[in-house]
């Protein structure tokens, strides 16, 4: 791993499994300093994530206006403080989601859109609620998805871990190309629009930004970080990915509990 930091013009990193260890925090201070010293070589942080933004941007409170995000699987795309991109779903495309899904009562549905999330009454509990609000910082509950009136940028239907793989094929075959799913494991599926990922996200900045995938460095764990790894001159598999992610990434970086993030930050920018 012989990197210019000079030449290193923007590093991505997914947050669950990558960036956040597995309570959720991280080393603020150690991240500080390397942010600090990437900046004084013109070099862009960026969150990808198929999480919410304003998710996202609560583990950076002081600092997030300085950071772009790639968030939603790369349906919502901030440079700073600027809106680049949002995914706006047809509603053709929404309402076969929504019949596929009534098909399945185990499929436990969100529906996010630009202003917030939603939850459908009658179809989750209150427990569902309490634990999709960490991931989602805004969310409501709705008596009926169909009538919501917001731009849907997604949909992020929970399925049983064990179906996990059963559920993207059905998905696939299913909205025969209306949406795609991606699953970034653990029973957690996104359906989002064909081309819009992790990796189409990046590729706006890189458009605005004036640079090269190759100038690109992205951390990632999950299925849904694929496209992104494959995209960047450099991608770091953490140790705790599964296999077919390691086989896309250049390289395998400590894992998310051993800071495998900012150990490998420490090394591409190093301290003078």
């Amino acid at each position: 791993m012989n990197a210019n930091p000079h030449n290193i013009k923007l590093v991505a990193v997914d947050m669950d499994g990558t960036f956040a260890r597995s309570d959720y925090t991280y080393d603020i201070e150690r991240f500080k300093a390397a942010f600090s010293r990437m900046k004084d070589v013109g070099c862009q942080f960026v969150v990808a994530s198929g999480n919410q933004y304003y998710q996202l941007r609560s583990h950076y409170p002081e600092y997030y206006h300085e950071l772009s995000f790639v968030a939603e699987n790369g349906a919502f795309v901030k440079d700073k403080e600027e809106l680049v991109f949002s995914a706006d779903i047809s509603k053709t495309a929404v309402l076969s989601v929504l019949e596929l899904c009534k098909k399945y009562p185990e499929v436990k549905n969100v529906m996010c859109g630009l202003a917030s999330a939603y939850l459908e009454r009658g179809t989750v509990s209150e427990k569902f609620y309490e634990l999709t609000s960490t991931y989602y910082h805004r969310l409501k509950w709705v008596d009926d998805f169909s009538r919501v009136e917001d731009q849907i940028l997604k949909f992020a239907p929970t399925v049983p871990v064990e179906k996990t793989e059963y559920y993207c094929e059905l998905f696939h075959d299913e909205l025969n190309g209306l949406l795609i799913p991606t699953s970034s494991g653990h029973g957690s599926v996104d359906l989002i629009i064909p081309g819009c990922h992790k990796a189409s996200g990046l590729d706006r900045l890189v458009q605005r930004w004036g640079i090269t995938p190759e100038q690109c460095v992205a951390f990632g764990d999950g299925g849904n970080d694929l496209e992104m790894l494959d995209y960047c001159g450099m991608g770091f598999a953490m140790a705790n990915a599964p296999d077919n992610v390691k086989e896309v990434a250049d390289y395998v970086c400590p894992s998310n509990d051993d800071d495998g993030v900012l150990v490998t930050l420490d090394q591409l920018f190093p301290m003078r």
